[in-house]
């Protein structure tokens, strides 16, 4: 028998299955730090255990992404290790805040099943929720990944496609217990704008761009225990190269995004993510961003606003253009990121 494992193949799951996932991370400053090295990311409740105490925090917390990808990394054995691509989230909601030292453990659920008409491959949705050591949960998604048949002869059950929420509601946000933006410090977090600055409809264009270097995506796909072969074998695509984690490409527009979103602090909700188009080491990305929606929050000082962040590649980004007039769309964009943040309001 072989004691090495090829990984799951589409017509290796089964409906309602819960899959746990190994292995059981711990993390702490140290992946903090790496996270700032390889990303632009100087968010300040993030960056200062002070600042963080400013608004009622006991210290800075992890950074959102950095659990996201860490979660996510748990489930690639088991749900994505023969991915053709990871297609789209949404449904997320961050339920607790990581703190350094924290250790993080993940499990899937499979909500729906798809075969592709090629027989050679087939959808599936999963709903994944990570949990800290004393088994809270901290976050909960779903995601739809596109996996290879190991067998193109294999009988597959009849299809499940899940019924998924638009968004996530205002009122389903979890605000941090204790966060309070009353004493907020515009100068220290390095911009001025506050909730009621920004206005449903708007475009943000955040002017800079970087350049994806192949090592960096690898190392950072790496610190996240994200297995996958087509972010490492570079035989193993038709072209010879290595694809981008995704959620590298988030993280990258994040940071990117935050020349204009400076108080944007904490990520609440993920209502869709859509991975529109491959990207590989070499592109220059840019980002924008779509204001879509204000709310209220159960915390005075803390407001909650709707987001449509956009990625492209640099030569043929346009910012406020993400379809053409066929509704496909528009040339070079990679990413779109429909997501929730916290972020203070004014007196």
């Amino acid at each position: 028998m072989s004691k090495t494992a090829r990984g799951r193949f589409f017509e290796d799951y089964r409906m309602g299955e819960v899959i746990a996932h190994a292995v059981p991370r711990t993390i702490g400053a140290g992946e903090r730090a790496l996270y700032h090295a390889l990303y632009p990311a100087r968010g300040a409740l993030h960056s200062s255990d002070a600042f963080a105490r400013a608004c009622g925090l006991h210290a800075s917390p992890m950074d959102d992404l950095a659990v996201f990808h860490t979660v996510f990394g748990k489930t690639v054995p088991d749900i994505s290790l023969n991915a053709v691509a990871n297609l789209g989230n949404a449904e997320g909601r961050f339920l607790a805040p990581v703190w350094p030292g924290d250790t993080l453990s993940a499990e899937s659920e499979v909500i729906g099943l798809r075969p592709n008409s090629n027989g050679r491959t087939g959808v599936v949705w999963v709903r994944t929720t990570g949990h800290n050591q004393h088994g809270a949960a901290v976050l909960s998604y779903v995601r739809w990944v596109m996996v290879r048949k190991g067998d193109p002869e294999a009988a597959v059950a009849a299809p499940v496609v899940p019924t998924l929420a638009p968004a996530v509601a205002a009122g389903a946000l979890v605000v941090p217990a204790g966060l309070d933006f009353a004493g907020h410090d515009c100068t220290l977090s390095g911009g001025p704008h506050l909730w009621e600055d920004y206005a449903p409809g708007e475009i943000i264009d955040h002017v800079d761009a970087v350049t994806i270097e192949e090592a960096e995506h690898m190392m950072a796909t790496r610190l996240w225990q994200n297995t996958a072969r087509v972010h490492f074998d570079a035989t193993h695509r038709e072209d010879g190269r290595r694809l981008i984690y995704g959620g590298h490409v988030i993280s990258l527009g994040r940071a990117l995004a935050f020349n204009g979103l400076q108080n944007a602090h904490l990520l609440a909700g993920i209502n869709g993510g859509a991975h529109v188009a491959p990207c590989f080491a070499g592109d220059t990305v840019r980002a924008w961003t779509e204001v879509l929606d204000r709310a209220e929050t159960s915390r005075p000082s803390v407001g909650a606003l709707r987001l449509r962040l956009v990625v492209a590649r640099s030569d043929e980004a346009r910012p406020g253009v993400l379809r053409g007039e066929d509704g496909a769309y528009a040339p070079g964009v990679l990413l779109d990121f429909d997501h929730w943040v916290l972020m203070p309001r004014g007196a």
